[in-house]
């Protein structure tokens, strides 16, 4: 793990001067940046009815314009205000923004199409991983890219067949477009193997009931709100810890960590504790986000990695184009085969994913961001097996389809929802797929009304196996919540099942009747 340095250029008489244990060039260079964090917020909130903005293209600019100075100050020499490894953007700027996501989730709009997303994460990623991969092999050959080995093509394959879940949070809404944001992002999540998808899941499932169990057993709201919150915090960052620890993936781990964290932990706090956790998540995560596509937007302009590639713009411009080209037809090689496929098991028109629909899902998941960029770093920039002038050509043609895809795909993605989606919805009905049919209104009264009713119901009571074919979803999330009714909350909590304790939420309630 390295420690954040500073380009000590920029006060080079000054280094000498300051008496603290931090040197003046960094308090410069945080003062700096912090600043234009500020600058971020400011002007996002001035653009927030712009269809054609957001942060992370704010964001960027922002990066592009300081960089551009920074690089104009030192007379190119170098482009960066402060300068991280990997490990830092790893380590502690993605954790707290996948965790707001798995804990803002809608998890019904989620699980009632797990399997639409299981097919894409998994078959799509693996289609795109192949096209990427061989496209690249025989492709950059003719633009005269020759060093690269086998595994840097595995590595070029799997790095941008991924869709990066920090561009999609930025840019998707759930309240807008909530079956869109579950599917797009979940690609990213879905995106491994099967022995990491259960192991991780499992991991932070775990992490997130004994969370729950813990603030629920001791209670902690009775002396101190402070700790519950911070135990809250504390166990989601250890399961992301403990996934790394045990070579799983981090990401898998702490989303359902914050998923079952929403659902049992939340409601067993105070109910100043629930207020503070929820602002507090989406804030950490809303700063984590700016400050990550800020330094992207700066380390586009890196200099040494240019000076490195010794690459013609031709070759640069040639490179870049077959991999972004590569990626919308990986994309596109499996959203529309794989939407329409679902399409066929789904007996309601209204469930079915539209044409419109697949397209908004192909573009928004075009985007390419800080994971991208910090990935090729990880594989090329500390490869001793592919050379030094094709290792910074593959990082520099990266940054290129990352400030691309985000400042165009990422632009255009907001008003092209609001014109082809959000103009053609239905005014009465929100989301269509949260209503069920007729008979899926009877499968559960059948299943849970009283005997005596169902005597003199004309309807006959199907097997639950039946049950479970021709209606998977109601089926599945008709036992779950009995099961979870019956078995998870009173061990774990949840909504209903707060103990009563004097100056908790139900206690006050039940004092104050």
């Amino acid at each position: 793990m390295t420690m954040v340095e500073t380009i000590e250029v920029l006060s080079p008489v000054l280094q000498g001067s300051s008496s603290s244990f931090l040197s003046t060039g960094t308090i410069i260079a945080l003062t700096g940046f912090f600043a234009l964090l500020c600058a971020c917020i400011i002007i996002g909130h001035l653009l927030e009815e712009n269809l054609w903005a957001n942060e992370s293209i704010i964001s960027l600019v922002l990066g592009l314009c300081s960089g551009l100075v920074v690089l104009l100050v030192t007379k190119f020499e170098n482009s960066h205000i402060l300068t991280f490894s990997e490990d830092l953007f790893f380590l502690y700027l993605l954790p707290p923004i996948i965790f707001n996501a798995g804990f803002q989730v809608k998890k019904k709009q989620f699980f009632k199409n797990f399997t639409t997303i299981f097919l894409f994460g998994v078959f799509g990623t693996m289609i795109s991983f192949c096209i990427i991969s061989l496209g690249a092999y025989f492709l950059f050959k003719r633009v005269g890219v020759t060093n690269l080995n086998i595994q840097d093509y595995l590595a070029i394959g799997a790095i941008l067949s991924a869709t990066d879940s920090v561009c999609t949070l930025q840019v998707l809404s759930q309240d807008e477009t909530p079956l869109l944001y579950s599917i797009v992002f979940a690609l990213k999540l879905f995106g491994t193997f099967l022995y990491l998808f259960f192991t991780s899941t499992a991991l932070g499932i775990a992490a997130g009931l004994i969370s729950a169990f813990i603030i629920k057993t001791l209670y902690f709201g009775r002396h101190s709100t402070d700790r519950e919150v911070a135990l809250m915090m504390l166990m989601a960052y250890l399961s992301y810890m403990l996934a790394e620890l045990f070579n799983l993936s981090g990401i898998l781990t702490i989303f359902f960590c914050g998923i079952v964290m929403s659902h049992y932990t939340w409601h067993n706090v105070t109910e100043s504790s629930r207020i503070t956790t929820k602002h507090a998540f989406a804030t950490i995560s809303f700063i984590a986000e700016t400050f990550i596509f800020l330094y992207v937007g700066m380390d586009a302009l890196d200099i040494e990695k240019w000076k490195e590639s010794k690459g013609s713009a031709g070759t640069s411009l040639a490179v870049s184009s077959t991999l972004l080209a590569l990626v919308l037809v990986g994309r596109a090689a499996f959203v529309f085969p794989i939407a329409n496929i679902t399409n066929l098991m789904k007996k309601r028109e209204n469930t079915k994913i539209e044409f419109r629909q697949q397209f908004i899902i192909w573009w928004a998941g075009l985007m390419r961001g800080a994971v991208t960029i910090a990935l090729s770093y990880n594989q090329f920039a500390n490869s001793d097996d592919t050379s030094t002038q094709d290792s910074a050509l593959m990082i520099t043609c990266t940054m290129i389809v990352v400030l691309f895809s985000t400042l165009v795909f990422g632009s255009i993605t907001k008003p092209l929802i609001g014109a082809v989606l959000l103009r053609h919805a239905k005014p009465t009905i929100s989301d269509a797929t949260d209503i069920p049919s007729q008979e899926d209104l009877n499968i559960l009264f059948l299943e849970s009304g009283d005997p005596s009713e169902q005597t003199n119901n004309p309807l006959t009571r199907k097997s639950s196996l039946r049950l479970l074919i021709t209606n998977p979803t109601y089926t599945v999330h008709f036992w779950w919540r009995k099961f979870d009714d019956k078995c998870m909350r009173p061990v774990f909590g949840g909504r209903g099942f707060v103990p009563f304790v004097p100056g908790s939420p139900t206690g006050a309630r039940d004092e104050t009747s």
